[in-house]
This record gives structure tokens, sequence and C-alpha cells, in this order.
């Protein structure tokens, strides 16, 4: 089946194309029969394929990148980071140090090797849009679950940032005020509306993804001072720690108990809590189970990854494999440490928001204040990278005929702005949907597409099923899967018990 010519004319950027119109561009053209096998075959410079030697780095010419690799490496970053980053020392907490470090060191291998069978899915038919490999391995049915999984994963990713904006504490703590005042400065809604104005909306409206590396690198800065002050904490805190609201009294009462010579019940005591001030290697506990489908989406980047290739100076796939597998290298290593040094600091009384527990010790600390602050900023900023995929998959789906148009490009950042903000504002309980949503569209976006498009894609004269590659991506689907079933198990599990351990970890 021959497809159409909207089809033939979608570049991997999302824009149309007039083929009849544009003489001076040399093309490649298929013979017929092989026109569904690569639907953007018409869009393809001959220089994409290696010379005859083999040596000729492969280069897309449907677009002239211009990103530097460092701020590719931002860009990516920041899409791997999110507000999950938080949760991941009451994950230690519920594995302990050594199985943490386990999970967490293979889940970023399995990232690294899901981007590895993207790019090079990518690099046998000149494709760089997540939905195009989609059109080329399924047809149109393989573009539009690509395009629906990346909206759906994106969307159920939105509301936690402005949720966390509208549940900040910062500007209460800092100005003192009382969390019950009607103040207008006060009420979290405000706060989402003029965040999502002044400062997401404009950073969404950019027409390609490389303008934001500035801003994604303010992004990472702010989550290396979080990641500074959990570890400056570590040292500060005493363990055990006293809770705020009984550190004046509890003060006069071990004075007084000393005083009267009660010697023997403060060392008892003090026994009992030092017994709870000591690192677990090793933990498995009814909690452990909940933690593995929050690790395994730590690293949530697949749908940024080919559109930050699109706009990569002289990409080839060996360089695009280097930014991401730095990008998940250094959010490997601040997870970790963020990780082990909350989790060392509050051991089993560290809480699923690790922010949260500093304020039992002292709402009012301006470090922690300052802190809370820029994980804000830094997850606000993370706002405009997911976006560009959603708004890309939008266009692939409902526009593929259309080229750029800034009306268009406008009107898809504000109807997405303004539905998240409503459900943020109007209807906080239905959050927990995108909880659902989460548990299925990843997988999909970091296991099972990745490796059934590879399965696909690379011809079997190349690779057949007997392959080690393609058992290696078989697999990895049957992992994908399995992970799946999981996380909708646990959501489940925790809707009838009314629990709420199955949260997202991104």
């Amino acid at each position: 089946m021959e497809p159409t010519q909207s089809e033939m004319n979608i570049l991997s950027n999302g824009k149309s194309h007039n083929l009849r119109g544009d003489v001076g561009v040399p093309m490649k053209m298929l013979p017929d029969e092989d026109q569904f096998d690569d639907p953007d075959g018409g869009l393809e410079n001959e220089e994409f394929l290696p010379s005859e030697d083999g040596k000729k780095p492969i280069r897309f010419t449907d677009f002239e990148g211009k990103t530097s690799f460092g701020m590719s490496v931002f860009n990516l970053g920041n899409a791997i980071m999110g507000s999950g980053i938080l949760g991941l020392a009451y994950a230690m907490a519920n594995t302990g140090i050594l199985l943490f470090l386990f999970l967490l060191t293979a889940v970023a291998a399995l990232s690294s090797y899901s981007v590895h069978l993207l790019l090079k899915s990518s690099g046998i038919v000149g494709i760089r849009a997540y939905e195009q490999l989609g059109y080329r391995a399924f047809g149109t049915p393989g573009k539009m679950a690509a395009g629906i999984a990346i909206t759906l994963q994106n969307i159920g990713a939105f509301p936690r940032y402005p949720y966390l904006e509208k549940n900040c504490a910062g500007i209460q703590a800092f100005l003192k005020g009382d969390y019950n005042s009607d103040l207008w400065y006060l009420n979290g809604n405000y706060l989402v509306i003029m965040v999502s104005v002044c400062v997401i909306l404009p950073l969404a409206l950019m027409k390609q993804l490389g303008y934001l590396g500035y801003t994604s690198g303010f992004s990472l800065s702010c989550m290396v001072f979080f990641l500074s002050a959990v570890i400056y904490k570590k040292f500060q805190i005493p363990c055990p720690f006293e809770e705020y609201s009984t550190n004046s009294t509890a003060a006069h009462l071990s004075l007084n108990i000393s005083s009267h010579g009660n010697e023997h019940t403060n060392n008892l005591l003090h026994k009992d809590d030092d017994s709870q001030c000591f690192p677990g290697l090793f933990t498995v506990n009814s909690q452990t189970a909940y933690t593995i489908p929050i690790l395994a989406f730590a690293f949530v980047c697949h749908p940024e990854v080919l559109p930050i290739y699109t706009e990569l100076r002289n990409p080839t796939q060996k360089k695009m494999q280097k930014v991401s597998n730095v990008s998940i290298f250094v959010m490997y290593s601040m997870y970790f440490l963020a990780a082990l040094f909350g989790y060392l600091t509050f051991y089993d009384k560290v809480e699923p928001e690790l922010l949260h527990t500093y304020n039992r010790i002292d709402p009012y600390d301006t470090l922690i204040l300052c802190v809370r602050v820029a994980v804000l900023t830094a997850v606000t900023l993370t706002v405009p990278i997911v976006l560009f995929p959603v708004r890309r998959a939008i266009q692939q789906m409902a526009f593929p005929t259309k080229s750029f148009n800034w009306l268009r490009h406008i009107a898809i950042a504000v109807v997405l702005l303004t539905i998240i903000n409503m459900l943020v504002i109007f209807a906080p309980n239905i959050l927990g949907i995108f909880g659902v949503i989460g548990a299925t569209s990843a997988p999909c976006l970091i296991f099972i597409f990745p490796a059934v498009f590879y399965i696909r894609i690379v011809p079997k004269d190349d690779e057949p099923m007997t392959s080690t590659p393609k058992i290696l991506a078989v697999c990895f689907t049957a992992l994908g899967v399995s992970f799946m079933v999981m996380s909708l198990s646990f959501i489940i599990i925790d809707w009838t018990t009314g629990g709420g351990h199955a949260a997202g970890g991104h």
C-alpha cells in the first residue's frame, strides 16, 4: 500500500515540505514497493547513507541542528530529572543501600540500552521522530500508538509540577504567614497561574528545543544546590532528631530529668533511639515492591531523545548516544547521592517527600526554604522541555499535512497549560488517574516501543530473530510488559486498600 503524499511530506521535526517545489534539494526516490517501509524516504539526502567504504558517518539533512553537545546534555538531563528525586530517600529506606544501588544501576543501564535501540532504529531509516519510527515499523497504527503514548505520558507528568507549586509552603514560611490565610499572595492557585503565564508559557513558545539549554542548565544547577543542602544537613542534624513542636519542651524536660538523677532512664531511651540510627544495607518489607516501579521510571526521557537528536550540531548516532550516556550518568549520580544522604539523615523516619521531613525539625529553616524554592524552580523549568514532544505528537497525529504555523504552535501550548492548571486547581483528586497513565505509557516508551520498533525496522538479513540483539530486544519487551503489570497491580491495590504508596517517580 502506497502512503499518501501528506505522509511523505512530513519532516521529522514536525514540518511539512513541498517536494515538487523544492527542486534545489537532491532527493533519493524509492521504488513504489519500498515507499511504505520508509515514509520519509523522499526527504533524505543521498548523503544520509554511508559511503561504500562504510567510514562516512550517518548524517541527517532534513534539519540543520545547531545545538551544542553541552546544551543537549542539559536539555536531556532536565528531561530526565523530575520531582521524583524527592522520594528516592524513602525508596532507599525500603530497599536498603545495596539493593537500591543495584536497582538504580540496573535501571540506568537499561535506559541507556533503550536509547541505543531508538538511535539505531533511527539511523537505519533516517527518521528522527518517535511517531515516524512507529509509522515505519507498523504503519499508521504504530504512529498513532507512539503519539498517544507520548501525549499521555507527558500530560500525566504535567500536573505534578503545578501541584508542587500549589502546595509549596515556601512563600508562607518566608513571610511567616498563616497557612489558612485568605491573602491572595499566599494562595497556591494564584501561584500556579502566575508561574504558568510568566515563566512556563514564554519558554514553551520557543520554536526549537535547543534554545532551552540555558534554562535547563539553570534548572540542573538548582538541583545541585538541593543536593548540596541535603549533604550539608546530614552532618548538621543529629540522630535521632527532635520534632519542631516539642523542641522547647523536650529540652526543659531533659534538663529536669537529668537534674533529678534519672540517668538510668535516659540511658535506656538513648539506647533505643541509637538503634534507629544504623543504615540498612539490604531491606525487604511490605513497601519494597512499590519502590521498583518508581526506580524503573526514574530515567524517563525517551520522548525527548529524538527531538534533541534532531537539533544536535553535526549529529551522529555515536555522538547522541554519548549525550544520553552523560545525561543518564549525571542524573544517576545525583539520584544516588540525594537518596543516600537523605536516608542517612533520617533513616527509617524519612517521609515519601524528603523536604517534608526537614519541616518536622524546623519549618522555618532558611536553608531548607531556599532549597524548596530551588526545587520548585527546577521542576518548573522542566515543563517546557516536556511540552515539546507532546506538541510534536499532536502535530503529527492531528495536523500531519500542515507546515509550521505560529498560531497553531502557540494555541497547542496555551490549551495544554490551561487544561492542566484547571485540573490542578479545580479537580486535584483526579490526579490519581495520572498514575495509571504513567503506569501504562511509561513502560511503552521506555521498554516496549524501542524494542519492537527495533525488531521490525532492523532487516532480518542483517539481524535474524535468532541473533543476540533481536533476542535481547524481545527480552526487553517482556521486561516492559512485566513493569506495566506490576505498576498497575500496585495502583489497583492502593485504590482498593486506601493506601498511597504506588506514586509515580518522575
